[in-house]
This record gives C-alpha cells, structure tokens and sequence, in this order.
C-alpha cells in the first residue's frame, strides 16, 4: 500500500515549479490530488500526466472562486486531508523607496491573503474529522531579509506567522502542520519577478547548483508520510552554495 493512498490533497500554485513537482510526488504516493492554479491550458496537461488528479482553475486571491472550485471537485462527504499551500511571486528587486504600490498589493494578496484563503476552505474539514496535515511553502526570505526584498520577505515572515499561530490554535486537533522554507530553487520565480526578463532572471542562478523544485517536494513528502503522533514542524532547506540569503558560491 502506498504511504499516502486513500488521501485527497490539494496543492495551490500546481501547475509549474515546487507545485508541480509537489503534486507529483503526492501522487506517485497514492494521494488523489486536485491542481490549483490560473493556467487551464497547462492543467489539462498536467492532469493527462498525473495519474488521478484534477485541475482546478482559480486564483488564490479570490476565495470565493477558490471555494467554488474546490466544491466542484468534491463528492459528498469527501474533504481535502493534505494541503499544500504553495502559490507564491515577487515583484521586482529595487530599493523599498522606490517600490510600485501596485506590485505591493499583488505580492501580499498572493502571499498572505492567498495562504489564509487556503486555510479557510481546507483546515474546518479537518479539525472535524481529527486529521489532516497542512503544508505552508515558507522561505529563508520569511526569516532573514536581503536588499530589495522588504516586501517579498515580509509576506514570507507573515507565512511563518500563520504557521506558528495555525499550530497554537489548532492545538489537540490531531491535525499537523508544517513549513518548508527553502533557499534558492532554480524555478520560473525570477522570471515571474521580473516580469519575464529571462536574461535577469537566468543571471540569478548562473554558475549556482541551485536546489530543484523536486528537492523541495522530497521534503514536503517527507514531512506528510511521518507517523501520525509525529510533526515535523520547520524544514529549512539550503543549496550547499548558499550560506545566507546573501552568501551565494559561484561556479
């Protein structure tokens, strides 16, 4: 029997990167996973590739639609066990001064409202039935901050917040939680960042043995496949290039 077979899970973000790789790998454990993310066109690819799972389109910055989807998705009486709440972006590099409200408001709707949007269609049904693990995708940026990052890593700090504060409040419910907070993974991030500048974005990760986004989804696995009286609470994941959120070798 495989370790997560009979499970229902839903990973936001699902349709590229740590998503995608996450998704993956829950599956190929027996769970049942629904994908969320905005791209119809590449969840239709990916539900042709991962066997049992369903693409849900919403954005996780309209919880309404979110739930609507979720809903549709479900049959009586079913409920998502596993969530992995994994949508996340940044928006530019620049100096706070001379950051664009617009770009503000994206990153932390996305990041903070996006996560809290999760919880609310998810974590009832599982304080219910007793049981259930939630994944927040966290990062070394939520607990050390770099130059040009103010906002990016004070949504990630925010992340880490609702963590500690979801464990608090949901203490004797039976349910887990976790964050995984990797360093620097080679993904379409920085592209997303800087707003499909490749040459920028490629600069990033140029000569580092960055982690992968399967890396990461090793780790999630990891955590949600533990004994049921265990919680792995924190992962924080580095490349061994990386020594800081500033400290990077270079090939």
């Amino acid at each position: 029997m495989k370790r997560l077979e009979n499970r229902i899970a839903l990973v936001t973000g699902a349709s590229a990167g740590i998503g995608e790789a996450t998704a993956r790998a829950l599956a190929a454990e027996g769970a049942r996973v629904l994908l969320g993310a905005r791209r119809e066109e590449r969840l239709r690819t990916l539900e042709q590739e991962i066997p049992g799972s369903k693409g849900l389109v919403f954005d996780v910055r309209d919880p309404a639609g979110m739930a609507q989807a979720l809903a549709g998705a479900l049959a009586p009486g079913e409920t998502v066990d596993l969530v992995v709440l994994n949508a996340g972006m940044a928006r530019g590099a620049g100096p706070l001064q001379e950051g664009n409200p617009e770009d503000w408001s994206e990153v932390v709707d996305t990041n903070i409202k996006g996560v809290l949007h999760g919880l609310h269609v998810t974590l009832p049904a599982m304080l219910t039935q007793g049981s259930g693990d939630v994944v927040f995708l966290g990062s070394v940026a939520g607990r050390w901050v770099y130059p040009g990052g103010a906002v990016y890593c004070a949504t990630k700090a925010a992340v880490r917040a609702i963590y500690e504060g979801a464990r608090q409040d949901a203490l004797g419910s039976g349910v887990r939680f976790t964050t995984v907070d990797p360093g620097m993974v080679k993904t379409d991030f920085s592209a997303v960042r800087f707003r499909g500048d490749e040459e920028r974005a490629a600069a990033v990760y140029a000569g580092v043995d960055a982690l992968t986004p399967g890396d990461v989804a090793d780790a999630i696995l990891y955590a949600v496949t533990r004994p049921a009286h265990v919680n792995v609470g924190e992962i924080v994941l580095w490349a061994a290039a990386q020594a800081s959120v500033t400290a990077v070798t270079r090939r």
